[in-house]
């Protein structure tokens, strides 16, 4: 037989017999010379285990590759939150010390927890915390409802025109100044000659402590439930048209539409926008407070934040200050997890 004789191959098995050499047979597998280039070819960026075989740094260098343009986009926003607020939390040090100006932000004595006992101790706790509750439960609850009322209301308007009327008016207020809010609700209620006022007797309502909760929190929702609502409208446009014509010929009223199809749509957004509330329980605007404050009504008005500012900047006690401001950020942040938790477990809706 010649030298250029045949090549059995056999499929299943395959193997190369090569007859040319007279007196011995050479068998190669034909498998596993093909697998062995498989292992010696280099992993290519385009194949499917590439990613996930390669290091971390190798796959944050291929996601910075892929996504560059997005992440050049966020980058002014990146470094406007981590100036204004990451790198202030380098001050949150001065909780835990006795600040020394002279030393620095670092350089007074540490005391530990100190000036958290002293405000836990304080006489004026109870009243502030009170006070902080009740002003910050009632403008949440009546803000986080009032919204979704009118976003529904809205939503029933059939002209086009004057849904777009109502909606201008209701969120025109909260691009009004809180200096300017304040003044009208002064004049508004000033006994004699303001609008409300001269109705309400001898004396303002300004100077009732127990008036000033429901003013703040009315005048709140007035002022931003228009605009609040607006999120609640961008999640019904969605809503599809046929929902709406399928409960019509099943007889459904337009109660029964806004119960039944405009209130399962926005209660995902309803959800998250609860959780992201939650988190800022304790935060009761600073300047409208502020600018609400009189002599008569300060039992019902002073809150953590306002006391921070009195502690802090008008006392010139720095590290006590900064203790109440830390305490107040750890209660909502306590809220938040609690209130994702309990939203995640009860309707799989949360934020992380």
């Amino acid at each position: 037989m010649s030298a250029s004789a045949t090549v059995a191959s056999v499929s299943a098995g395959q193997t190369q017999v090569n007859p040319g050499l007279q007196n011995e047979t050479q068998i190669v597998p034909v498998a596993a010379t093909t697998e062995s280039r498989k292992r010696t070819r280099r992993p290519r960026r385009t194949d499917p285990g590439y990613r996930r075989n390669a290091g971390p740094f190798a796959r944050l260098a291929e996601h910075f590759r892929r996504y560059w343009q997005l992440w050049l986009m966020v980058t002014p926003a990146i470094c406007f939150i981590g100036l204004f607020a990451y790198v202030p939390m380098y001050g949150v040090q001065l909780a835990f010390r006795d600040f020394v100006p002279s030393k620095g932000l670092a350089g007074g004595p540490w005391v530990g927890l100190k000036y958290f006992r002293q405000f836990l101790e304080s006489p004026m706790f109870g009243n502030i915390m009170k006070n902080t509750i009740s002003i910050s439960l009632w403008t949440m609850v009546m803000g986080f409802i009032a919204p979704i009322i009118l976003a529904l209301l809205i939503n029933q308007i059939g002209s086009k025109k004057i849904k777009g009327f109502v909606q201008t008016i209701t969120y025109m207020p909260h691009f009004i100044s809180t200096v300017v809010i304040v003044a009208m609700i002064s004049i508004f209620l000033t006994p004699d000659t303001g609008l409300l006022g001269r109705f309400l007797g001898d004396t303002s309502l300004l100077g009732n402590p127990d008036l000033f909760t429901p003013i703040y929190w009315i005048s709140e929702v007035w002022q931003h439930v228009g605009w609040n609502s607006i999120i609640y409208l961008a999640a019904l446009s969605s809503v599809d048209t046929s929902l709406y014509e399928a409960a019509k010929v099943d007889g459904a009223r337009r109660m029964q539409l806004i119960r039944y199809v405009d209130f399962p749509t926005i209660m995902p957004t309803c959800g998250i926008l609860l959780i992201l509330n939650m988190g800022s329980i304790l935060n009761v605007g600073f300047e409208k407070v502020f600018l609400m404050q009189n002599a008569l009504n300060l039992s019902a008005s002073e809150v953590i934040s306002t006391y921070t500012y009195k502690i802090g900047i008008v006392s010139n006690q720095f590290s006590y200050s900064t203790a109440i401001g830390l305490f107040n950020t750890l209660i909502n942040f306590v809220f938040l997890v609690i209130a994702n938790a309990i939203s995640k477990r009860v309707s799989e809706t949360s934020i992380f």
